[in-house]
């Protein structure tokens, strides 16, 4: 059933924890830090103890209190797929296309699906196969810190939900690797990761055009699409120079702007960095 009222956002993608506790249109605070080496790497949970000690100390800085928990995990411990079935298939016909879809171990990925709906033409479905171990992590980590998970969510479908066009490419510089999400009809497409090479501050426009070309050409040969002129969304700390932006135009043939903010996000929240937990926020479910 649709929530209103705050919510308790949390990133555990990066080897930073996020965290966002407020409502679309209402106050949000807002706070990050890091956790100790070797306890989250790249949105993987290695240590449960340390990664909830340090976001219980983090809540309590911020001054969150806040139990009930929305959790964002990085797609590196899952595999996603967008399945455009015959409208007339029964939900055991969709088990069993999901089932060859996702042909992985059993006992190491748990796989759910969801329908985005239906028309005369196509039943469209999201299928997702989680590592089960690493879904343990996040939400035993969750409960060291004292929080209740209630929603585990993969960051690709978070950021797809808090942009403001159906069709776009996210490029998310304030994570480290980087990251690529292909939004398609208001669904995350393709995800992909890279290295930013090159010291801090460094234009980083030259070495996004290969990581970008790289998944537009592999969305564009396998679907028969019309994202010729989709923006690619740029969610940097630092902004590109329109120069930057420009040259990166001309060369993968879309318009490349900045990451604008979504509807109803105080102006304080930098929404670039926050980005995943807003997505969170913005459920019409929690």
């Amino acid at each position: 059933m649709p929530v209103t009222g705050p919510r308790l956002a949390i990133d555990l993608t990066g080897s930073l924890i996020r965290v966002v506790d407020g409502a679309l249109g209402g106050r949000m605070r807002c706070g990050s830090g890091g956790t100790p080496a070797g306890s989250l790497v790249d949105g993987k949970v290695l240590d449960v103890n340390a990664v909830g000690a340090t976001l219980r100390q983090l809540l309590a800085r911020t001054e969150i209190s806040e139990s009930r928990a929305l959790i964002a995990a990085s797609d590196a411990v899952a595999t996603f797929r967008v399945l455009k079935l015959p409208p007339a298939m029964t939900d055991s016909d969709v088990d069993a296309v999901v089932a060859r879809e996702l042909a992985l171990d059993p006992e190491r990925m748990s796989t759910r699906w969801v329908d985005l709906g239906a028309n005369a033409e196509q039943r469209l479905v999201y299928a997702v196969a989680w590592e089960r171990s690493q879904i343990k992590n996040i939400t035993d980590a969750a409960r060291a810190a004292g929080l209740e998970p209630h929603v585990v969510e993969l960051k690709s479908a978070c950021m797809a939900r808090a942009v403001p066009e159906a069709a776009c490419v996210i490029v998310d510089l304030v994570s480290s690797p980087a990251e690529i999400v292909l939004v398609d009809d208001y669904v995350p497409q393709a995800w992909h990761t890279f290295q930013v090479d090159g010291p801090a501050g460094d234009d980083t426009g030259p070495a996004l055009v290969s990581p970008l070309q790289t998944v537009l050409r592999f969305y564009k040969r396998r679907r028969d699409t019309q994202f010729e002129s989709a923006p690619v969304f740029i969610a940097a700390e630092q902004a590109l120079s329109a120069r930057t932006a420009g040259i990166l135009s001309k060369k993968l043939e879309h318009p490349v702007v900045a990451l604008p903010a979504p509807g109803r996000v105080p102006k304080e929240v930098r929404h670039a960095t926050y980005l995943t937990c807003l997505g969170l926020i913005m459920r019409r479910t929690a």
